[in-house]
């Protein structure tokens, strides 16, 4: 298993706002990384969840907490939220004044949607992609795709190999560990949200970790689909389903403690007059969380290619939000009602946007490329720009434009 530090790409974010001074709130899943992340660019640190004197300091004088060098690093700082306006006044104190924190939990009432604003910077971290954990060539950057230059390079990854790092994921300590060690630790990571983490959750209800259990496996079988919350529900338990509205606030939960993250769908203005649908994607933050909410593997997934697909764009599109991010873009999806539809569009601040098709067999691209081109054809160009580029995120081996100008892109081939 891995013990040295693997670079992630958010470390050149962190490192170029902290370099200026200020507050910076790194929020992600619990394993995914963060600790290991922080201390790299901390000169001092606390981490609350591990110094139980630190969390009695944080009732009695919690001042102190902040002092030592800065960059200061406070760790799972929502176990004593007192700390986030303390941040704030010295930053407003000391503009020159760096600080780092980092959590798995969105604290009672969000304390950061008050007063943080303009003062401490929020930044995601998910678990690693492949082109971090060694996967991926990177041969094509998503820069480069912006840019609109051709593609060319391939991926190492077979498709054995792809079932494999989708059933392990992107958690840095389960690299290089033995799937029976990684399908026992994904499933007791499961149990502890379910047991742990959503009942420490300040202002949250008392949930049933066997309902909460019950929606995570029911989740996972309707990975990188826009299943309705009552499906969800009725999905639960064929004998004694959920309500609804209990599976809405699990979810709610679950969003809170960065388990599950939606893709949100996108609307560009188009000729027809049929009706963009607005049902987000459901995913996990990682993928190897629907295998084993489903009790999967990488072998089960080989035998099973209808959910190896729904994996396996979850896969791309965790990857797509990870080198989106640095450019500051966000990974939405595309439906209408007349049945076009885009697996992702990634689209930047200024408007630029790229559609992107993911087929896990190469031998669809024919399908991918013509959804592509009809979903471009219904466009107002009047209102909506041409995308930068069309892209289909393959499990094959070779990148390579096409003559229609659609490129091809393995995502074992796929990097920032």
């Amino acid at each position: 298993m891995a013990t040295s530090y693997l670079p992630r790409i958010v470390d050149a974010e962190i490192a170029d706002y902290l370099g200026e001074g200020g507050a910076l709130l790194l929020e992600g899943a619990r394993a995914c990384g963060k600790s290991a992340t922080g201390r790299r660019h901390a000169k001092s640190m606390v981490q609350l969840d591990r110094d139980p004197q630190s969390l009695r300091l944080a009732d009695v004088e919690p001042a102190l907490l902040l002092e030592g060098a800065k960059p200061r690093f406070i760790d799972e700082w929502q176990l004593a939220p007192i700390l986030w306006n303390l941040v704030r006044h010295a930053v407003d104190d000391d503009p020159d004044a760096a600080f780092l924190l980092a959590g798995s939990a969105v604290p009672a009432d969000d304390a950061t949607r008050h007063s943080g604003a303009g003062r401490i910077v929020r930044m995601r971290m998910r678990p690693m992609s492949l082109a971090e954990s060694g996967d991926s060539t990177a041969d094509v950057s998503l820069a480069s795709l912006f840019a609109g230059a051709s593609v060319s390079g391939g991926s190492n990854a077979t498709v054995e190999e792809l079932a494999r790092v989708t059933a392990r994921g992107g958690w840095p300590a389960l690299i290089g560990a033995s799937p029976q060690r990684i399908a026992t630790l994904l499933s007791s990571y499961l149990d502890d949200v379910a047991r742990v983490d959503i009942p420490r959750l300040a202002g949250e209800p008392e949930r049933n970790p066997d309902g909460v259990l019950r929606t995570l496996r029911s989740l996972g079988r309707v990975v990188a689909t826009e299943a309705s919350i009552a499906s969800i529900a009725r999905d639960s338990s064929p004998d004694a389903p959920l309500a609804a509205e209990t599976a809405a606030a699990y979810l709610a939960a679950l969003q809170r403690v960065f388990v599950i993250e939606e893709q949100p769908s996108w609307g560009p203005h188009l000729r027809s007059r049929d009706r963009v649908r607005k049902a987000p994607k459901h995913h996990f933050t990682d993928p190897s969380l629907a295998v084993a909410a489903v009790g999967g593997n990488a072998e089960r997934l080989m035998a099973d290619l209808a959910f190896f697909g729904q994996a396996f764009e979850s896969l791309v599109v965790r990857d797509l939000r990870i080198y989106a991010q640095p450019l500051g873009a966000e990974v939405r999806h595309y439906r209408d009602s007349a049945g076009r539809e885009v697996d992702a569009i990634i689209e930047r601040r200024d408007g630029t946007w790229i559609a992107c098709e993911v087929k896990l067999a190469s031998s669809h691209e024919e399908i991918a490329a013509a959804g592509l081109r009809r979903f471009v054809d219904a466009l107002d160009p009047a209102r909506t720009p041409p995308p930068a580029a069309m892209v289909i995120i393959t499990g094959g081996t070779y990148a390579y434009t096409r003559p229609d100008g659609i490129h091809v892109v393995p995502i074992g081939a796929l990097g920032p």
